[in-house]
């Protein structure tokens, strides 16, 4: 038989799915995969029982609804003070990982280099490897996760095309500080790249730390293509509607890409979201009230359960490091600690390209009581991986 195509063979399937999986077969509760176990917005969710009774379901515009690309300017106006054209400056996409995919498709030339910080969300590498082009890792230091400018600009010394900036950052929760992005502009600016930033918890940031929008520094609109989606902020991961914000010029090649990978997004779930994304800003500010409650809920468990973690800045994901453990593979741990003390998580090793494998990563986007017994199961953690004594097959 003919050879398969040898584009995936520096990667393997996603270890985020892969631990969902591995939490049904054990019945453990899914701390691994970020999505949300209680409804949307009831307004949201009444809007979309109406649609379904209306005109919306053949083929919308294959870049986005008008009411939808209206809707996502006025909104995004409102944030970073941007007035764009809902016709030059907006496609809309299948979920944030097909914006990313049809960013780096409409940037990227085989063989271009593309700066990823490390630990990052792992669509990143995969979707410059796809796409042919050569990622260029820049470490992100725990525990606070800062990096290193001179390390930052010997990355951009080797001309990379475009630089992915997660911020707030999945998995480890960092939000990027107005030096650290005016360190990245500088650079972008300097050595000519594209900055393609995934903004997908723009609202979810707590105090004191700040969002600031990457497209609003001073130069950087002309050269930030910004990929984000409603999946987070309206939990909604399962109607996959995203979208790419940029420059005209950018729009109209990733337009012609978008078109050619999935046509559009669903024309139903289009109608619908209009309506969340007129909310006012007390949506917003209820949103961040109810994730700082999760956060402190799951992070003052752990406290009491004495782990070491990262208090995150931003979004809802917890870097845990398991080092006490004698974690030696934590593919293996992780699997265990589903098997044995009930709880999913994922391997830290899929987030870092240096080969740290000490960290584990949980999320908090659960309701309350999903959250304690979560807390309840893990109180056994420290005894089962004493008996364990490093051996988790």
């Amino acid at each position: 038989m003919p050879t398969l195509s040898n584009r995936t063979d520096t990667f393997t399937e996603s270890m985020i799915r892969k631990m969902t999986r591995i939490s049904l077969d054990y019945n453990a509760i899914n701390l691994s995969q970020g999505f949300p176990d209680f409804n949307p917005p009831k307004p949201l969710l009444d809007r979309l029982a109406n649609v379904t009774y209306e005109n919306h379901h053949q083929y919308e515009v294959t870049w986005g609804s008008q009411r939808m690309r209206e809707a996502l300017a006025k909104k995004h106006e409102h944030f970073t003070g941007q007035k764009i054209d809902p016709n030059k400056n907006i496609v809309v996409t299948c979920g944030s990982t097909e914006a990313m995919m049809a960013t780096m498709m409409s940037v990227c030339n085989v063989g271009d280099k593309v700066i990823v910080f490390s630990p990052f969300y792992e669509n990143y590498g995969a979707d410059a490897i796809l796409t042919g082009a050569v990622p260029i890792y820049v470490p992100l230091n725990p525990p606070e996760f800062t990096f290193d400018a001179d390390v930052l600009e010997a990355a951009f010394k080797q001309k990379p095309k475009a630089l992915i900036l997660c911020n707030p950052s999945n998995p480890c929760g960092r939000v990027f500080t107005m030096e650290e992005l005016k360190i990245i502009a500088e650079f972008a600016q300097k050595y000519d790249t594209f900055v393609i930033t995934d903004e997908v918890y723009e609202h979810i940031v707590y105090d004191p730390n700040k969002h600031i929008y990457f497209s609003n520094l001073p130069g950087m609109f002309e050269r930030t293509i910004t990929c984000n989606s409603l999946s987070k902020t309206y939990s909604i991961t399962g109607w996959r509607l995203g979208y790419i914000i940029a420059p005209q010029y950018i729009v109209d090649v990733a337009k012609k890409v978008h078109d050619f990978l999935t046509v559009g997004a669903a024309a139903p779930l289009q109608e619908a979201i209009v309506t969340a994304l007129n909310f006012d800003d007390t949506y917003y500010a209820e949103l961040l009230d109810v994730y700082k409650s999760k956060k402190d809920l799951f992070i003052n468990g752990m406290k009491r359960l004495d782990l070491s973690f990262t208090d995150p800045q931003g979004a809802y994901y917890v870097m845990v490091d398991v080092s006490e453990f004698k974690v030696k593979d934590d593919i293996e741990f992780c699997t265990w600690l589903a098997r044995e003390v009930g709880v999913g998580a994922v391997p830290g090793s899929s987030f870092f390209r240096e080969g740290i494998n000490n960290y584990i990563r949980f999320h908090f986007a659960k309701s309350e009581d999903t959250l304690t017994a979560s807390l309840n199961r893990l109180e056994s953690l420290k005894k089962k991986a004493t008996l364990a004594n490093g051996n988790f097959r």
